[in-house]
């Protein structure tokens, strides 16, 4: 390479001197030779890592707003979420006020083995002390975190205890699960959320269906409301379960990548009961490929906002340093043609993240006449002839409005300081037996327990010592949504994450439309019929 830049300086020194012929070189050997040349000449010291990696990030910066690079930390942050485990201690837990509390032990995981329980405080971790140091929640995961098998010495407070307990747990891989919740709503009705489709999903949407169909499971709500997406192919083969063999599910175009059809490879084995999806405008990429193929499909019936519109298919290239390119090289389709990505200015990634609030002010998340589609636009589903729309996202067959009735500047900052999930945590902490003993099951629970006045004044007592200043105006405005949550999160830390959707989603509008139609046949019916 050396001799490769000495002939480049005198072939540039002579051009200069003697105004000899350019010569036009591949932009790839120019890069590495402006590399060099800076590397090699620049006065002061550099960091040619940081120098190469700018300039890929600059070259993608002026492609589409998905093409991106990340380092090898990044590629393990986004990528561990999506591979279904990584190693290490085996807990759910939350940051509170600089102390890590314990809200679950994993199932059979290394701290449930050696005894940890809920409730649990984690002092510190082998060297490193977590309570008190104000640790960011990512580089907590990373000194829980470690190689499997590894030992990690635990100092732990434990309420009722008069000293810190130590315990050494060593790591081993543990499951991250993409389903938030699975649950009976009544004898017939059941829900299942995903929060993201990774490695896992499609197992997890089996096992959580075979346990719904136990329950008497014969019609399904699926949420999928800020789910940001994740890869292909669990997208596809969840809706492979409610279509026939030969269904298309989704299709990819590229000038230079050609096209590629994903068509459904058997007769599903849901093809009988109502489906309903729930989404919103955080819904995207594999969401929106899930609900534009049962929208198409006319198989089932999309309740919610217009989704976010992300439909570009990233490639991802590896580098061997860990580092990687995820490159936009298609664009998605649903069966009906329509292009799920939004339209978007190559370079001007802040006018597409400006999306959003764009929706906001212009009243579309509030009303769907604000929503205007051009003729240009329309197409149809594929068995029955209705209706759709193009111009990124899946538009939904019965619009909700953002709920804001409940919203208060109040309720907003007892959510920024953290006073809802401090006081939920509190009160279990000083009432876990007897909770345990009052509500042996969940059921229980959801249908029994009640957030009383005197819980609620106490939360706004909280409130006022963390610096929320008391508006009984607005606190009158927002009781029954934040009685609501703290219920939830009373159930979640005693039961399980379902047990926080089970109590949470009579408050979600999308969910009560979507509980709606899916209860009524005729309803039903009449969203998925001839135009």
């Amino acid at each position: 390479m050396r001799k490769i830049l000495y002939s480049l300086i005198i072939l540039l020194a002579g051009a200069a001197s003697l105004k000899a012929q350019v010569v036009k070189l591949p932009p790839e050997r120019k890069l590495a030779f402006a590399e060099q040349i800076i590397a090699s000449y620049y006065v002061d010291t550099i960091d040619t890592t940081k120098v190469v990696e700018d300039a890929i990030i600059a070259m993608l910066k002026d492609l589409d707003p998905h093409s991106t690079y990340s380092n090898a930390d990044e590629t393990r942050e986004l990528t561990e979420p999506l591979n279904g485990n990584f190693s290490g201690i085996g807990i759910r837990f939350q940051m509170d006020k600089d102390t890590l509390y314990v809200i679950e032990s994993v199932a059979g995981g290394p701290c449930e083995r050696v005894g940890i329980l809920p409730g649990d405080r984690i002092l510190s971790c082998n060297d490193t002390v977590i309570s008190g140091a104000k640790m960011p929640n990512s580089k907590i995961l990373k000194v829980l975190r470690g190689p499997r098998g590894s030992e990690a010495r635990l100092m732990v407070v434990r309420k009722g205890t008069d000293r810190p307990m130590e315990f050494v747990v060593k790591r081993d891989e543990i499951p991250i699960y993409s389903i938030d919740a699975t649950y009976m709503i009544n004898d017939s009705i059941g829900l299942i959320s995903i929060s993201r489709f990774a490695g896992t999903t499609t197992d997890e949407v089996n096992d959580a269906m075979k346990k719904l169909r136990k329950r008497g499971l014969k019609h399904l709500i699926i949420d999928l409301t800020d789910n940001g997406g994740g890869y292909l192919r669990p997208s596809t083969e969840i809706a492979n379960k409610f279509l026939n063999k030969g269904d298309l599910i989704v299709y990819t175009d590229s000038p230079k990548n050609g096209s590629a059809r994903y068509e459904a490879t058997s007769n599903g084995d849901f093809l009988d009961g109502r489906v309903v999806v729930m989404v919103n405008q955080f819904s995207a990429s594999a969401s929106e490929i899930l609900s534009g193929a049962l929208q198409d499909n006319d198989r089932g019936v999309i309740v919610g906002r217009r989704t976010f519109g992300k439909g570009l298919v990233q490639r991802p290239f590896p580098f061997p340093d860990g580092s990687m390119i995820r490159l936009t090289v298609s664009r998605y389709h649903t069966p009906s043609g329509r292009c799920i990505q939004k339209p978007y200015t190559d370079g001007d990634d802040e006018d597409y993240h400006m999306d959003m609030v764009n929706r906001y002010q212009s009243g579309e998340l509030s009303s769907a006449d604000s929503i205007a589609f051009p003729d240009s636009l329309l197409y149809h589903t594929l068995r029955l002839g209705r209706p759709v729309y193009g111009g990124g996202g899946i538009m939904p067959d019965r619009f909700v409005p953002l709920d804001t009735t409940y919203y208060t500047d109040y309720y907003r900052d007892l959510v920024a300081k953290g006073t809802i999930n401090h006081y939920a945590l509190e009160y279990v902490d000083s009432h876990r037996s007897g909770l345990k003993k009052k509500y042996k099951k969940e059921d229980d629970f959801v249908s029994k327990f009640s957030v009383t006045p005197q819980m609620m004044q106490a939360l706004t007592e909280t409130g006022r010592k963390d610096g929320v200043e008391y508006n009984k105006e607005q606190f009158d405005t927002s009781y029954d949504y934040i009685a609501t949550v703290v219920k939830g999160l009373i159930g979640r830390d005693l039961f399980e994450q379902s047990t926080y959707f089970r109590i949470a989603n009579p408050c979600n509008p999308i969910y009560n439309a979507a509980l709606e139609i899916i209860s009524d046949p005729a309803k039903y019916r009449s969203y998925l019929s001839k135009p």
